[in-house]
């Protein structure tokens, strides 16, 4: 086994992470590359922290020489303000997962976007994206609209708790994607029975929060569903889905290939995304 003189100090900060996989699909990635590889959890559930000690926690990690960082619920927006350059994707989506630490400097990127393409092209590459229905409008699910219009989805509607950050979303991505591709949703029943497929990007079927999305009744054997949450891998929703026969697509993708992207911009180098996707699913069985 090769020894790279490459080390890599890194790590997630975000609410009720203990459970993620992602520390040990970063290090073992790592050792895989014969590099020094530690990724640590910042919890700020553990630690009973709120957002508001972002700017304290970037201080800490720089000072201790951190390479990079993850971010995850419910930060991905409120970092944005406290870093000194965005990736033409993190600014075009208005959020952040991966920072950069680097000479001095705290550049934000999105790999949740390209990680979430990269798992629909492979799990349901050939399902019409005629219209689509997503619940959720924050961090994660303005990266995954993003994607799904991308993968040419032609109209996105969008529900959220919070519908004035459903509108928000749906004409950041009508600057970027063209009048009409997206729109907040207010007619939930209706636009379910016209869709063809139905992404959550909320935390709702999270172990810490379990549920449902949406109402069972709306779902049918037509629709497709994907889901972003990982842990667990089999949520309410897709448990549901799958008995009435939908095609379904997993958390685990998005975990993994955002996981790969965030791997490379840490260390410099493009790790074996099949070996860690294996690695993840070995995890989960």
């Amino acid at each position: 086994m090769f020894m790279s003189n490459i080390t890599v100090l890194a790590g997630l900060i975000g609410a009720g992470i203990q459970a993620s996989r992602t520390p040990a699909l970063h290090e073992q990635e790592g050792d895989a590359q014969g590099m020094r590889y530690l990724y640590r959890l910042i919890d700020l559930d553990a630690l009973k922290l709120d957002s508001g000690a972002l700017a304290d926690l970037l201080v800490a990690a720089e000072r201790m020489d951190f390479t990079g960082l993850n971010i995850t619920f419910p930060c991905k927006q409120a970092i944005i303000p406290l870093l000194d350059e965005l990736s033409p994707e993190a600014r075009g989506i208005g959020a952040v997962n991966t920072v950069v630490l680097k000479d001095g400097k705290r550049i934000g990127h999105n790999t949740d976007c390209l990680g979430f393409a990269e798992g629909f092209r492979r799990g349901l590459g050939d399902v019409a994206r005629k219209r689509v229905v997503q619940m959720g409008a924050g961090g994660a699910g303005a990266a995954v609209a993003h994607a799904l219009l991308l993968e040419g989805v032609e109209t996105l509607s969008i529900f959220d708790v919070e519908v004035s950050r459903a509108e928000a979303l749906a004409n950041n991505l009508n600057q970027h994607f063209g009048t009409d591709r997206a729109r907040a949703g207010h007619d939930l029943p209706t636009a379910m029975a016209e869709a063809d497929g139905l992404v959550n990007t909320t935390p709702m079927g999270m172990a810490k929060l379990p549920g449902m999305p949406v109402p069972v009744e709306l779902l049918r054997r037509a629709l497709w569903v994907a889901e972003i949450v990982y842990f667990p891998l089999e949520t309410e929703l897709l448990r549901n889905a799958r008995a009435i026969g939908c095609r379904t697509l997993d958390g685990g993708n998005m975990a993994v290939f955002q996981a790969v992207k965030a791997f490379e911009l840490f260390s410099g180098v493009a790790p074996d995304a099949q070996r860690m996707l294996a690695h993840f699913q070995s995890m989960n069985h």
